[in-house]
C-alpha cells in the first residue's frame, strides 16, 4: 500500500450541491438573552436545542438522490429569534466547509447534496444562545447494505489465530474465586474471580479478573460474557441478568482486579495505561489487544467450567471497545452460540487511509489539515489487518443481534456496516437513527429483549 496516496480532507467532500448560507445577516451578539420573555419574568431560563433532521423519514437516500436537512433551534420546544448559526456538510467524520447564515425564525433548510457511492452524509450545526454553545447533527444514509469494506485480509489471518489459541491452550485456567457476601443477593452469589491467560510472545502468563454472577437454585444455566468498553475502571457484574437465569461474567481487560477503588483506574487510565489501544501496533505479536482477544476466549474457558453451565448456550455481548471483542470472540470461539454487538469499535479502520470513516481508535486518521497520520507506518497498518473487526466478522456462524446510531462520531456508522455487510450469518440489526455514541432506554430494552428471546431467559421485572 503506497501510504502517500492518501486522499485529503479537501478531496472528501461528495456533496454535489454542497451547503449555502440563506442570508448575510450580522450575528446576534452570544449574550442575547433568550426571547420572548413572558410579563413579569426576568430572565427566561431554557432548554436550548439544536434541531437538525433530514428529509426523509428514514433518513435513508438512494446514490445520487439530494438530501435535504432542516433546521430549528428551540427554547422550550419553541424557535428562538436572532439565532445564528454555523454547519457543514460532508461525509460521516469529515465535515465539509462551515458556512454561517442568520436562521429565520420558521427554520432554514440546507441542501445537503448527495453521494455517488454507498455511505453517510453528516450535517453539523452550532450556535451560541445566551453565552451557551449548541450543537445538533444528523446523518444521511446512501445504500448503507452496499458498504463495502477497505480492509485487507492477511494470507495467513487464521494461521496467526490458530498459533494464538495454541499458546492460550499451554497456560492452565487456574481459577480463583472470592465470594462477595456485600454483593450477594437472595437468589445470586457474586464472586470476584481471576484466570491465568497468555502474557506477550514468551513464557510468562498474564491474569484477567472479572465478576461472576450465579444463581443459586441449583440447575443448569445458560452462560453469558459481558466484555468491555474502552477505558479503565472496576466492574460490579450483573447480578440482575444473573436472576433471570443465567450464569454471568463481567470481566476487565488489563490483568488488574477489577474491585479496586475507582481513583486507582482513574490514575492508571491517565498514567501506565493511557492510549494502552495503540501499544505495540506495530508488532502483530505484541500488540495489546493479542492477549485481550485470546482472554477473552479463555473467559469462555472459566466459565464452560462451571458446573452448573448447561453446555449449550453461551453468549458474549458488549458495546464499543465491547462490541469489537464481542464479534472477534465469536469468531475465534465455537462454543459461542449467540451475540450482541452495539456500535462496535476497531471496525475497517484501514479506511481512513482511503478517505472514508473508519472505526474507533481511528489509529489512521489524517489530521484536520490532511496531513498523514503518524501512526500510518507500514507495520502498523499490517497490525491492524489482524486485529480489524471486518476479518473476524467473515468467520462469525451463529446468530447475533447487532445495533448503534447513525449519529455516531466515536464508531461511525459507515465503518459499522463494512463489518455488518460482511457477516453471512443470522443477524438483526436494530438502528436509533439520532443516536450518537451512546445508550437509551429503548435501546437497552431491544438489546435485552434479544439476549432474553435467544437465551430463553426469564422476562425482567416492570421498571
Amino acid at each position: 500500500m503506497n501510504i502517500t496516496r492518501i486522499l485529503s480532507v479537501a478531496g472528501l467532500a461528495l456533496c454535489a450541491a454542497g451547503c449555502f448560507a440563506l442570508a448575510d445577516t450580522p450575528a446576534a451578539p452570544a449574550n442575547t438573552p433568550i426571547a420572548p420573555v413572558p410579563p413579569g419574568v426576568a430572565l427566561r431560563a431554557a432548554t436550548v436545542r439544536v434541531i437538525v433532521v433530514p428529509d426523509h423519514r428514514d433518513w435513508t437516500y438512494k446514490l445520487g438522490e439530494h438530501a435535504l436537512f432542516a433546521v430549528t433551534v428551540t427554547a422550550d420546544n419553541e424557535p428562538i429569534d436572532g439565532v445564528t448559526v454555523s454547519y457543514a456538510v460532508g461525509p460521516d467524520l469529515f465535515p465539509g466547509e462551515k458556512k454561517t447564515a442568520a436562521l429565520p425564525l420558521a427554520g432554514m433548510t440546507v441542501e445537503g447534496g448527495t453521494m455517488a457511492a454507498p455511505g453517510f452524509l453528516r450535517c453539523i450545526v452550532t450556535t451560541q444562545v445566551a453565552g451557551n454553545s449548541y450543537r445538533g447533527l444528523a446523518t444521511a444514509a446512501f445504500a448503507p447494505e452496499k458498504i463495502a469494506p477497505t480492509q485487507v485480509e492477511p494470507a495467513d489471518f487464521d494461521a496467526f489465530w490458530a498459533a494464538g489459541k495454541a499458546d492460550l491452550d499451554k497456560v492452565p485456567v487456574d481459577a480463583r474465586m472470592t465470594l462477595l457476601p456485600e454483593a450477594c443477593t437472595s437468589a445470586v452469589d457474586v464472586y470476584h474471580v481471576s484466570f491465568r491467560t497468555v502474557g506477550p510472545k514468551g513464557p510468562v502468563s498474564a491474569r484477567i479478573y472479572g465478576i461472576l454472577c450465579e444463581p443459586r437454585t441449583p440447575g443448569h444455566y445458560a452462560a453469558i460474557l459481558k466484555v468491555p468498553g474502552a477505558g479503565v475502571r472496576p466492574y460490579s457484574g450483573d447480578p440482575e441478568l444473573a436472576a433471570r437465569g443465567a450464569i454471568v461474567l463481567e470481566i476487565g481487560i488489563h490483568g488488574i482486579p477489577v474491585n479496586l477503588a475507582k481513583e486507582v483506574y482513574d490514575e492508571l487510565g491517565s498514567g501506565a495505561l493511557n492510549g494502552y489501544w495503540l501499544y505495540n501496533l506495530d508488532d502483530r505479536d505484541r500488540y495489546y489487544y493479542r492477549r485481550v482477544y485470546l482472554s477473552c476466549v479463555r473467559a469462555n474457558d472459566f466459565l464452560a467450567s462451571r458446573p452448573n453451565w448447561d453446555g449449550k448456550r453461551l453468549l458474549v455481548m458488549g458495546s464499543s471497545q465491547g462490541g469489537q471483542l464481542t464479534i472477534a470472540t465469536a469468531a475465534l470461539d465455537p462454543r459461542v452460540t449467540g451475540l450482541s454487538a452495539t456500535h462496535p469499535a476497531f471496525c475497517d479502520v484501514s479506511a481512513e487511509l482511503h478517505g472514508r470513516a473508519g472505526g474507533w481508535p481511528h489509529p489512521f486518521m489524517p489530521g484536520p489539515d490532511g496531513a498523514v497520520s503518524t501512526q500510518a507506518t507500514m507495520a502498523k497498518i499490517t497490525t491492524a489487518s489482524y486485529y480489524d473487526i471486518v476479518n473476524f466478522a467473515r468467520r462469525v456462524h451463529v446468530p447475533g443481534y447487532y445495533n448503534w446510531g447513525y449519529n455516531d462520531e466515536t464508531c461511525p456508522p459507515t465503518a459499522a456496516f463494512a463489518v455488518y455487510n460482511e457477516i453471512t450469518a443470522p443477524k438483526t440489526l436494530g438502528v436509533t437513527l439520532e443516536l450518537g455514541h451512546s445508550y437509551t432506554a429503548e435501546q437497552y430494552d431491544a438489546i435485552s429483549g434479544w439476549v432474553t428471546s435467544f437465551l430463553g431467559l426469564r422476562q425482567a421485572g416492570p421498571k
